[in-house]
C-alpha cells in the first residue's frame, strides 16, 4: 500500500486500544502502539491482547511511561494521527492517589500534544469520560452543557485533558477531538469494571459488593461501537476542537444488570450490600444527536448482544487461565 496512513496509539495493549489496533492493522495502517504495562490490573492480560499483533509486520511496540517527556520525544516514526487512550483508569483509586492521576492523565497528555505540535502531526483523538459530567442534572447529558463538576480526581484529569486540547487547538491549529466514552463494556473488559468484576465472582460462587441500593444507571456501550466512534474521530476534519459523548442512548440500572447477568451466566448472585462511594455517579446517559449528525456514529450493539458475547468470552478466559495455571 503505497500511502500507507500511520496511527501512534497510546493504551493500545489495554481493552479499547487493543480492539482498534485489530481493526487498524486488517485495514492496512501502520500502528506504532505506547503502552507501559501499568501494574494496575495484571500485565500478562495485557500481554494477551496483543500477541496476535505482534506477529503483523506493520505494527510496532514500545514500551514507554507516557509521564518522560524524553522517552515521549524519543518517539521514532510520521504519525497522520494520535489516538491517545493511555490513563490512570478507575473512580475509586483516584481518590487514594489523586497525584498519581494527575502525572499520568494531566502531564501525560501534555507531554504527548507537545510531541503532536513539535512533530507536526495535524489530528490528535482523546479519550475522555461521561464521568466530566459529575451529577449533571440535565439528562440525557449533552456536550452543550459547560458548568461540569467533576466528582472525583479521575474526572477531574479527564476535564483537564480536554482543556489542554482546547489550547493546543486554538494556539497551535492541532485538530483536537475529546471523546467522552460511557461505560465500556465486552470483550477485554477490564477486570476491575463491575460487569467483569460481578462475572468472575459469580461463577467462583462468591458474593459481589454492590455499592448503594442498586438503583445506580450506567449508559452502557459496547466496545465495537466505541471503537467505530474512535475511527471516524480519526478521520473527522470539519473544525480544529470538538467533544463528543460516545454512548448508547439508554440506560440501565445496578440491579437489572446483574438479573442480565445471571441469565447469560447461568448462575445466581450474592449480593454483598455496601455503602454509597463517595465519588460515585448515580446515573450516566448520554445524548448522542452530535456525534451522529458530526461522526455518522449510531451504535450497533445492543446492551443484551453485547453481553451475551461478554459472556462466552470470560468462560474462554477462566478456562485459559486454569489450564495456564495447572
Amino acid at each position: 500500500m503505497a500511502n500507507r496512513k500511520s496511527a501512534l496509539i497510546t493504551g493500545g495493549a489495554g481493552f479499547i486500544g487493543s480492539h482498534l489496533v485489530d481493526g487498524l492493522l486488517a485495514d492496512g495502517w501502520q500502528v506504532c502502539v505506547i503502552d507501559n504495562f501499568d501494574p494496575y490490573y495484571a500485565e500478562s492480560v495485557k500481554r494477551r491482547h496483543i500477541a496476535p499483533h505482534l506477529q503483523h509486520a506493520h505494527y510496532r511496540l514500545l514500551e514507554v511511561d507516557i509521564r518522560d517527556a524524553a522517552a515521549v520525544n524519543a518517539v521514532q516514526g510520521e504519525f497522520d494521527v494520535i489516538v491517545h487512550l493511555a490513563a490512570k483508569a478507575g473512580v475509586r483509586n483516584s481518590l487514594i492517589d489523586p497525584l498519581g492521576y494527575q502525572m499520568s492523565n494531566v502531564i501525560g497528555l501534555q507531554n504527548l500534544l507537545t510531541f503532536a505540535h513539535t512533530r507536526k502531526i495535524k489530528q490528535f483523538v482523546f479519550g475522555s469520560s461521561s464521568s466530566v459530567y459529575g451529577d449533571c442534572p440535565r439528562l440525557p447529558w449533552s456536550e452543550s452543557d459547560l458548568d461540569l463538576l467533576p466528582l472525583n480526581p479521575y474526572a477531574s484529569t479527564k476535564l483537564a485533558g480536554e482543556h489542554l486540547g482546547y489550547v493546543y487547538s486554538r494556539t497551535f491549529g492541532l485538530r483536537f477531538v475529546g471523546l467522552r466514552f460511557f461505560t465500556v463494556f465486552g470483550e477485554r473488559q477490564r477486570p476491575d469494571l463491575a460487569i467483569h468484576k460481578f462475572a468472575r465472582l459469580m461463577l467462583a460462587g462468591k458474593k459481589i459488593p454492590v455499592y448503594g441500593d442498586g438503583s445506580s444507571e450506567r449508559d452502557f456501550t459496547y466496545w465495537g461501537d466505541i471503537v467505530a466512534g474512535i475511527r471516524a474521530s480519526m478521520e473527522y476534519s470539519a473544525s480544529n476542537y470538538e467533544t463528543f459523548n460516545l454512548g448508547n442512548h439508554r440506560t440501565i440500572s445496578l440491579l437489572d444488570t446483574i438479573h442480565k447477568l445471571e441469565d447469560v451466566l447461568g448462575v445466581k448472585a450474592q449480593i454483598d450490600w455496601q455503602d454509597w462511594q463517595p465519588g460515585e455517579m448515580r446515573r450516566t446517559w448520554a445524548n448522542i444527536d452530535k456525534a451522529q449528525r458530526l461522526l455518522g456514529f449510531s451504535p450497533a450493539t445492543d446492551f443484551d448482544t453485547g453481553l451475551s458475547r461478554f459472556a462466552t468470552w470470560i468462560k474462554q478466559q477462566l478456562q485459559i487461565e486454569a489450564s495456564t495455571a495447572a
